[in-house]
């Protein structure tokens, strides 16, 4: 990439666009997607800057992999600060939206201001207009996309948000080809901007420094993904995951209150398999095809994995397979993210149970709860105006204590790893910049390997954290689907030889392990430009005193003091001081004092 680089910052106010170079410095140590986004993310962002202001900026990077050959490469990240969790926010997707923002010729678009009325942005061959749209306001993500590509032409591709990021829920999603950048409150950030969509058309070529090497890697990648590493993904999906992690005690279930729930089976891949009718999709440039859409309520599809499945089923105690497809679909027409909202539904659904919260129908167990749930948030009617805070603020609204068993880290809901079976994972979810979140720490591999002692934590399982999310960085910034990670022998090696095929840097497997620590640590110095705190790296107190059953009359915890001393040589091996701060920061905070 020994070419000329450049962003596009458009100030939605005005309309006003400006192209902006990125050095080849840059390029080469930060990479693309995740990377590079928290790169131009810190440099433009105010400290302290309200996330829902109009000077607070969205950043939509790309791929340097995407528009190649590659499988699995047709991804962008987006990157701003969140307004659920007031810290940095990196949400990932894949869609042919990415292959068309790339071709504007930009490794990024920054948004930043407000447009006047409701609007879209359009980006294309003519250059950069913003256009009134109030027609579009309330519709669904996947109806505004449609309603775009009719009005500008169906070589647009759009990426949108739903009436709840109009509404500025904070968890609200942005969506595009029928996937989303879902966590963190994304669509939010573009409803406070009053922005239904950006939607682009690219006709700029990608540029390969080696183009023969490339073909031949993708053709080498391709086969490879077609291998066992991947069988479960085409087979039935990630919702495959569900029968196992109920039998290893790691299925949360009822805000967290269990690990294992008597209704999976009636979730299960394998028996809604058998009972239900499914159409198997693929994501743009994926051979893989991991995707699988079951019919539900209302003449709906729901697109079913592993962990909308466990936030709108076990966590809230719901094993009806019908209520739980609908409140995913829902979730979708509403435009947010499934695991914020069922671990936001199952949090008050133990409020109601302890007397916290007047809303007696709110029950665990009950999906038509879960389904009325869903529409006061949408509606922001009844108990709806404050589960659409999230649970950390709700728990603030509530009080009682309610904090303690509010199912979140830094303000982002858990994922569907329970962190008293899966000890390295739980140092993850403790420390991860984005807050609680199974896609930048893949500690899980290491507590479902013989690596470490899962349910015991430990040296070993802070080396784990370390090295998945590393590895997580370097993936997230080329960006290749973690679901091929399997397929790699040498993985740093070989995304070395990819990334050199492209670029034309020659990059090494050394030079990545850099670049993946710097990567981690210009995460850590977003969030401390914007007032991250070490007492932050930690786990709800319901993790660190309450001891769970995990069958037999066996039990696991996580005592305090274990967890604090993971965190504490997390940071000694990150080079860190004993406060969080990577050693260029103490280095200015001296030199400044």
């Amino acid at each position: 990439m020994s070419g000329f680089a450049a962003y596009l910052l458009i100030d939605l106010s005005t309309g006003e666009a400006e192209r902006r170079e990125i050095p080849g410095a840059v390029m080469r140590s930060r990479i693309g997607g995740a990377g590079l986004g928290v790169h131009l993310a810190r440099e433009l962002t105010p400290a302290g800057v309200d996330p829902l202001g109009a000077e607070a900026p969205i950043v939509f990077v790309f791929s340097p992999l995407v528009g190649t050959p590659l499988t699995t490469s047709a991804k962008f990240a987006v990157v701003a600060k969140s307004p659920l969790t007031g810290l940095l926010n990196d949400a990932l997707s894949s869609s042919h939206f990415a292959i068309a923002g790339r071709m504007t010729g930009h490794e990024a678009i920054v948004l930043t201001g407000r447009a006047p009325q409701p609007s879209v942005c359009v980006i294309d061959q003519q250059g950069v207009r913003v256009e009134p749209s109030p027609e579009l306001w309330g519709l669904p993500a996947a109806d505004a996309e449609e309603a775009l590509r009719a009005r500008l032409g169906r070589g647009y591709r759009a990426a949108a948000i739903g009436p709840a990021g109009e509404a500025l829920v904070p968890y609200a999603t942005v969506s595009h080809d029928g996937r989303h950048a879902g966590r963190g409150g994304h669509g939010a950030v573009l409803g406070s901007k009053n922005l239904k969509a950006l939607a682009v058309r690219g006709r700029t070529k990608v540029p390969l420094a080696d183009p023969d090497r490339v073909l031949e890697l993708a053709a080498d990648l391709r086969e490879r993904s077609f291998g066992p590493a991947t069988e479960k993904y085409r087979d039935l999906g990630t919702l495959a995951n569900l029968l196992a992690f109920n039998a290893l005690s790691t299925l949360p279930t009822r805000n967290f209150r269990e690990a294992s729930f008597e209704g999976a089976a009636a979730l299960s891949a394998e028996q809604v398999s058998q009972l239900r009718d499914r159409t198997r999709t693929h994501c743009a440039s994926c051979t893989i095809g991991c995707g699988h859409i079951y019919p539900a309520g209302n003449g709906g599809s729901a697109r079913m994995e592993y962990e909308n499945a466990f936030a709108l089923g076990p966590l809230c105690g719901v094993s009806d397979p019908e209520a739980v497809f609908t409140a995913s679909a829902r979730c979708d027409e509403l435009g947010i993210d499934t695991i914020s909202a069922g671990g936001t539904i199952a949090f008050a659904m133990e409020c109601a149970e302890r007397g916290l919260l007047d809303a007696p129908w709110l029950r665990f167990g009950s999906g038509e709860a879960l389904l009325r749930a869903l529409d006061e948030i949408g509606s922001g009617e009844g108990v709806g105006r404050l589960l659409r805070m999230g649970s950390r603020r709700m728990a603030e609204q509530v009080g009682g204590g309610s904090i303690a068993f509010a199912p979140q880290v830094k303000g982002l809901e858990l994922p569907g790893y329970e962190p008293r079976t899966l000890q390295a994972m739980a140092l993850g979810l403790a420390v991860n910049a984005r807050g609680a979140d199974h896609n930048r720490s893949g500690a899980y591999e290491a507590d479902f390997s013989t690596r470490v002692d899962r349910l015991h934590g430990g040296s070993a399982s802070v080396a784990a954290a370390v090295e998945t999310e590393d590895n997580a960085a370097l993936i997230d910034s080329m960006i290749l689907c973690k679901f091929l990670r399997g397929v790699f022998a040498d993985s740093r090696a070989e995304w070395a030889a990819l990334l050199s095929a492209v670029t034309g840097f020659d990059y090494s497997a050394d030079e990545l392990g850099r670049i993946a620590a710097e990567i981690i640590d210009e995460k850590k110095r977003y969030n401390l430009d914007q007032g991250w705190t070490a007492d932050t790296d930690t786990l709800p107190e319901r993790f660190l005193s309450e001891t769970l059953a995990t069958g037999g009359g066996a039990t696991a915890s996580l005592p305090r003091e274990r967890l604090r001393g993971m965190v504490a040589e997390y940071y000694r091996l990150r080079g860190w001081d004993e406060a969080g701060r990577p050693r260029q920061v103490m280095q200015a905070g001296s030199a400044e004092g």
